[in-house]
């Protein structure tokens, strides 16, 4: 098993080695929590999902830690305006987050940790930083990193740190600072705002600073993979790096991955300029949730994904022929010898997938290789050429590949008995040949979300997403 990775800092793929043997240590960052979470997001955190799935399904053993900002400007302007506190904020908004993972099939993260619950940890970072000559305090209390004094900077962004920082969350002039390129750490008191009384004195912490000081908390000085949106790279990856290695005297990320924007209309999906749609939004169009989650894990991670539509229609056809194949396998009654050829197919198909999954996650031809099954499958059902047992067979080696994709239906699922008992009712109806029943019947289980077909196997339900 080799598994390549793209690694920002190199600018190359290079093979996975974990620090520790048999062990990958993950950090992504998170939601800022003072609004809804936009699909946009969702494509970077449901990558990072993918990675660790994947991971795990190779045998490795993997920690995972997202983190939840619930401080910063954002989220201290929103309980401005609605005269609410930030804990009042940020607790709605995870929530809603936290349901949405749900709806898309997530794997929770082994640690959630919120800002707010690790002050200690940045005042201690911070700490070092200022005996070490890295940081510097202004006279309204602020303290700022000196970039000066570290001269690696700009290695992950490709910057000649002699050139002016953009992009900064902080208004340049916002606070006094002996170097437009310095970035805060921490932030003074200003009326209105939460502060924190430390040994470095009252204030709050800055946007950078909460993920060193809690991806150090959980992964160690050292770790692994760091996730993000490619719009993360700079500055705030940057930051993280500098702020941390000047800490610690260590590496920080041994590899950054750093996923594409997803573009609707032509355009990068923010909330800065309305160009979103929420998980919420998707679904009351009527997409499924599998559907939505396979359209933003059907691109590779580092090209933009186009969203919209068309991308939503094909998503929804392809977990139809899912659903399909899986109830077809799983309603299918033959008497016959098994098929010789069939663990050539599986194996072949598991093949093909893993390699392509251990190739950056380079997820489209893995989506093929299991949709070429499907077509295959099909094909030996309609021409009766499995046996009872090699349906079975197919079914949990499609079972064991989406531990990975997380796109097939729930398995072994029953009924409610209302719903049952109608099923069984349309079953004798068509027994008796009393189409008019049947059809009937078929029409109560339409209008409660079970959809019926017949077979030679006889009738085969799945639930409408």
């Amino acid at each position: 098993m080799t598994i390549q990775l793209h690694d920002t800092m190199a600018g190359a793929t290079r093979e996975l080695v974990p620090l520790e043997p048999g062990h990958v240590r993950i950090y992504s960052c998170g939601p800022t929590v003072y609004g809804p979470a936009h699909v946009g997001n969702f494509r970077s955190f449901l990558f990072a999902d993918l990675l660790v799935r994947y991971l795990r399904y190779r045998g490795l053993r993997v920690t995972w830690v997202m983190n939840v900002t619930d401080v910063d400007d954002k989220v201290i302007k929103r309980s401005l305006a609605e005269g609410a506190s930030i804990g009042e904020i940020s607790e709605r908004f995870q929530q809603l987050f936290l349901s949405d993972m749900t709806t898309l099939g997530m794997t929770l993260p082994d640690v959630m940790p919120k800002a707010t619950e690790h002050i200690p940890q940045m005042v201690d970072l911070i700490s070092k930083l200022l005996e070490a000559g890295h940081a510097y305090a202004t006279k309204d209390g602020s303290i700022f990193f000196r970039i000066s004094s570290w001269p690696q900077y700009g290695r992950l962004a490709r910057l000649d740190p002699a050139g002016m920082r953009v992009g900064e969350r902080v208004e340049a002039d916002e606070y006094g600072k002996d170097d437009v390129r310095d970035f805060a750490l921490w932030k003074g008191p200003k009326p209105g705002e939460p502060s924190w009384e430390t040994s470095i004195g009252p204030g709050r912490p800055a946007w950078h600073i909460e993920c060193s000081a809690m991806s150090m908390a959980y992964l160690g000085p050292s770790f692994d993979i760091h996730t993000g949106g490619i719009d993360l790279i700079f500055p705030h990856h940057q930051d993280e790096i500098a702020q941390s290695e000047a800490t610690t005297g260590q590496m920080f990320v041994a590899y950054w991955l750093h996923c594409a924007f997803l573009q609707m209309n032509g355009q990068k999906m923010a909330k800065s300029t309305g160009n979103i749609s929420t998980v919420a939004d998707i679904l009351s169009d009527g997409v499924s949730p599998r559907a939505l989650r396979l359209a933003l894990i059907s691109a590779h991670y580092r090209m933009p994904l186009s969203f919209g539509e068309d991308s939503l229609q094909a998503a929804s056809s392809a977990i139809d022929r899912l659903d399909a194949l899986m109830a077809a396998l799983a309603a299918y009654r033959t008497e016959c010898p098994s098929d010789d050829s069939l663990p050539a197919l599986l194996n072949g198909t598991r093949e093909a997938f893993e390699t392509a999954l251990d190739d950056d996650l380079n997820i489209s031809p893995a989506l093929a290789a299991i949709f070429e099954l499907i077509r295959e499958l099909n094909r030996r059902i309609d021409g009766r050429t499995l046996s009872t047992a090699d349906a079975q067979r197919a079914i949990a080696f499609i079972r064991g590949i989406d531990q990975v994709l997380g796109i097939a239906p729930v398995a072994d699922e029953t009924l409610e008995s209302g719903l049952q008992e109608l099923l069984d009712e349309r079953a004798a109806a068509r027994a008796s040949m009393d189409w008019a029943a049947s059809d009937r019947l078929r029409m109560a289980l339409v209008e409660r979300g079970v959809l019926i077909e017949d077979t030679r196997d006889g009738q085969r339900w799945r639930r409408a997403d």
